[in-house]
Formats: C-alpha cells, sequence, structure tokens
C-alpha cells in the first residue's frame, strides 16, 4: 500500500510543479499580442514590407480616398478605379520590397504604418500616395 502511495504523491507533486511553473509562461504566450508589440517597436527592426497602394495627383483626392477607406469601402476596388500607377491592376499590390529600393517618403511610411492600416497620404515626387501594409519581415 506504501508503494502506491508514494506513487500517487510523486504525480500530485509532479502537476501541481507543472501548474505553478508552466502554467503562467503557457497561458501568457498569445501570437496575436507579441505581433501586436513588436508592431509598436521601432521600424528599423523590420527590413522587407509588403505593400499595397493608390497613386493619385492631388492631396485633396488622396484624403477623400481615405475617408472612403476609413468607412469601409475596399483599398484594392479604389486602388483599380484611381490609382495612375500600373499596379492597380492588381489592386495597388506592390509586392514585397527591401530598404532601399522605394524613394525615402514611401519607405519611411511603408515601414512606419503597421500592418493592415493605410497611411495618411504621402508626397513623393511621383505625386500622392496612400500605403496599405499587409506583412512586415524582421531583420535576422
Amino acid at each position: 500500500m506504501k508503494k502506491y502511495t508514494k506513487f500517487g504523491l510523486k504525480i500530485v507533486f509532479s502537476l501541481l510543479f507543472f501548474f505553478a511553473i508552466y502554467m503562467p509562461i503557457v497561458s501568457t504566450f498569445n501570437p496575436q499580442v507579441i505581433i501586436a508589440n513588436a508592431e509598436s517597436e521601432d521600424p528599423t527592426l523590420y527590413k522587407t514590407v509588403r505593400a499595397s497602394h493608390i497613386l493619385v495627383d492631388d492631396e485633396n483626392q488622396a484624403w477623400a480616398l481615405k475617408s472612403r477607406i476609413v468607412e469601409g469601402e475596399s483599398f484594392e476596388k479604389l486602388a483599380q478605379q484611381y490609382s495612375k500607377c500600373p499596379s492597380k491592376d492588381k489592386g495597388g499590390d506592390l509586392g514585397y520590397f527591401n530598404r532601399g529600393q522605394m524613394v525615402p517618403e514611401f519607405e519611411n511610411a511603408a515601414f512606419s504604418t503597421p500592418i493592415g492600416e493605410v497611411s495618411d497620404p504621402v508626397k513623393t515626387r511621383y505625386g500622392w500616395h496612400l500605403i496599405k501594409v499587409t506583412r512586415k519581415m524582421p531583420l535576422r
């Protein structure tokens, strides 16, 4: 009988140890929280971005399109209708790009905009851009 009691106590203490030590760690692991925290960090932590954009000639038009997007209209459809960039055929998708591949104003906005959000209008020598960031790849 003593043999089974010792075995039972070992199991009980093992479970208590597990719940006391490992469960707080496991329960705080939330990938969405980790991504959100990474997004709020310094944009220089990323080397690659995937983004779409809408390019127009006029700042007022860029702000009007931003308002429509905020109200729920599709970024991709608005890009197809209004963008003057050839990427409009793909809903404005530019694919992935690294630092140094875009003009500085565009690059700074793209790397600073959180994933899933649309930037305020950005002026470059090509016109006014609205940039929607869809993915960021960290430095490795």
